[in-house]
């Protein structure tokens, strides 16, 4: 390949290093050059170029792109067509992302203007997430390079798909341990597994004992188990331990204790009759991202986990202080055609504690309690489907919905805080969901137009996977989240909300001014008042 400035009366079928605007329109970079747009030039008064000239064992970017991805995806995964010289490859269901390094490694290493960039070795990932991308740099490379890279290439990414199993559970108890702290760490285990598809058939709770817990566990792999999650009362200590001399009393035995992250030390790996046992460390009762999570992800993926694996997780193993966030990438203007499925959440399970001793969801406005106001906008809106969630009074805004085509969930963890409402919305939406508008039942003034706004600035070929409402620039509700997103948001704990992971988007978020219903929540006797709103404090029990 030639490069450089080229008199233009010689630059046919050439291809244009940078765009060239025209008072007729403009010659974009990368497009080869016709007679017609050689005169065009000229007759702009344009008398050189800086054009590429390719020769005869020159490949092209894209086909050299293309032919490289190609190379690469060993199963699971989609391309996208070649566009300026990428090829974007998408996971084709939820699993984790498996990465030879060594190959990836090797085939960057043959030219600069040959690259492959993946996501990290073992990352979750869901359905129509970016996994990977080739990219070539020039306009073309020589046709033994892109050969020896396809050869280097071979097989270097593929998905490992999770695959649903029955699992049984098994947790200790001590006098000190809250019956609802058992029931909370159940939700949450259940929540986990949901991930992969799988489900809990069984959870017994038993004396924090050697022969308690290794009959229990016995238990479970006669009904059936395919694997088994032990939550001790007492954290596991050693290896000799009560979890693990159990499970070795069951006939079992231990694969490996400890491991290099943080958090997670304390998790233990074994085996019982070929069925894989892990001991979850304390912090696994919280839904935030720990080492039981990543184990349990390859384990659901068929990924064996050994002790010479765990001991490997320690370069990126310090969870502690990391909130993670996808990082998608443009897409092609041909992914871009592809219909989108918007679903809506709309959170109504809060106790209303500001609200003067009254659930201000069932305040009516204009006759109409604002719950179902919210409900109605959703509906008329252009989003696929609407899923409630509902926590305090649950019978009365089930009520309050009556007749409407939607669904309900209830958050059982209503009082710890808005996180849990948002893991219950997000983890009952339809497998097919894209993306989803997280809404508040309190604001009733957010319309149907401004939810419809919020999906027509939902860009994600561009990046745009976060859309936010505001008023004079100032960000509040609803908002929009594309599914990479989705896993985020299951793990946020309390009553922050989302907004940390806002303020950390970057520039996938999209702004979209709707005015004052993007800030106007009615979560106060004034606030309600000021509206006109009756509640049943005002002789309104209807």
């Amino acid at each position: 390949m030639k490069f450089g400035e080229i008199a233009t009366a010689e630059a046919e079928g050439t291809l244009l290093a940078h765009t060239v605007r025209l008072p007729d329109g403009a010659l974009k970079k990368g497009h080869r050059l016709t007679p017609a747009d050689v005169a065009r030039l000229i007759a702009n008064g344009i008398d050189t170029v800086v054009a590429a000239r390719l020769d005869a064992r020159d490949c092209h970017e894209d086909t050299a792109a293309d032919r490289l991805a190609r190379a690469a995806a060993a199963g699971g995964l989609s391309l996208e067509p070649p566009f300026t010289g990428r090829v974007n490859l998408h996971a084709e269901a939820d699993g984790i992302l498996m990465v030879e390094r060594s190959a990836v490694d090797a085939l960057n290493r043959i030219d600069p203007a040959i690259t492959f960039a993946t996501l990290p070795a073992f990352a979750r990932v869901t359905r129509g997430r970016m996994v990977a991308t080739a990219k070539i740099i020039p306009f073309a490379v020589p046709e033994p390079l892109i050969a020896e890279a396809e050869r280097r290439a071979a097989g270097a990414v593929r998905l490992a798909p999770f695959r649903a199993r029955d699992v049984g559970l098994v947790a200790t108890v001590l006098p000190h341990l809250k019956e609802s702290v058992l029931d909370k760490t159940r939700r949450i285990t259940e929540a986990r597994l949901a991930v992969s598809g799988s489900r809990l058939i069984g959870e017994a709770r038993v004396a924090h004992a050697v022969s308690a817990t290794g009959e229990a566990l016995k238990a479970q792999v006669r009904e059936g188990a395919q694997m088994l999650l032990v939550f001790g009362a007492s954290a596991i200590v050693d290896i000799d331990d009560i979890i693990p001399t159990a499970i070795r009393a069951a006939g079992g035995r231990i694969v490996h204790f400890g491991m290099p992250v943080d958090p997670g030390n304390l998790l233990l790996v074994g085996e019982l009759d070929g069925i894989p046992v892990i001991g979850a460390p304390g912090c696994a009762r919280s839904p935030k991202e720990n080492g039981f999570d990543w184990v349990l992800d390859r384990l659901m993926a068929d990924c064996p986990v050994t002790a010479d694996d765990i001991m490997g997780m320690g370069v990126g193993g310090l969870l502690m202080e990391i909130g993670s966030r996808p990082q998608p990438r443009a897409r092609t203007p041909a992914a871009a055609a592809r219909a989108r499925n918007v679903a809506g959440v709309l959170l109504a399970a809060g106790q209303a504690r500001r609200a003067g001793g009254v659930n201000k969801l069932l305040a009516r406005l204009n006759g109409t309690p604002l719950v179902r106001i919210a409900a109605q906008a959703a509906l008329d809106s252009g989003l696929s489907s609407l899923t409630v969630v509902t926590g305090h009074e649950a019978p009365a805004i089930a009520a309050a919905l009556d007749g409407l085509n939607l669904t309900l969930v209830h958050n059982p963890d209503f009082a710890e805080g808005m996180a849990g409402s948002l893991r219950t919305g997000v983890q009952a939406l339809p497998s097919e969901t894209d993306a989803a508008v997280i809404l508040l039942a309190d604001m009733p003034f957010v319309s149907s137009a401004d939810i419809d706004a919020l999906i027509a600035a939902y860009r994600p070929e561009e990046g745009r996977t976060v859309v936010v409402s505001t008023v004079e620039g100032k960000r509040g509700n609803p908002v929009l989240w594309d599914r990479t997103h989705f896993e985020a948001l299951t793990r946020l704990e309390g009553d922050t909300g989302a907004r940390h992971l806002i303020e950390s988007a970057g520039d996938h978020l999209a702004r979209v001014e709707i005015g004052a219903a993007a800030r106007q929540d009615l979560d106060t006797r004034a606030a309600l008042d000021a509206v006109g709103a009756r509640t049943a404090l005002d002789g309104d029990t209807d």
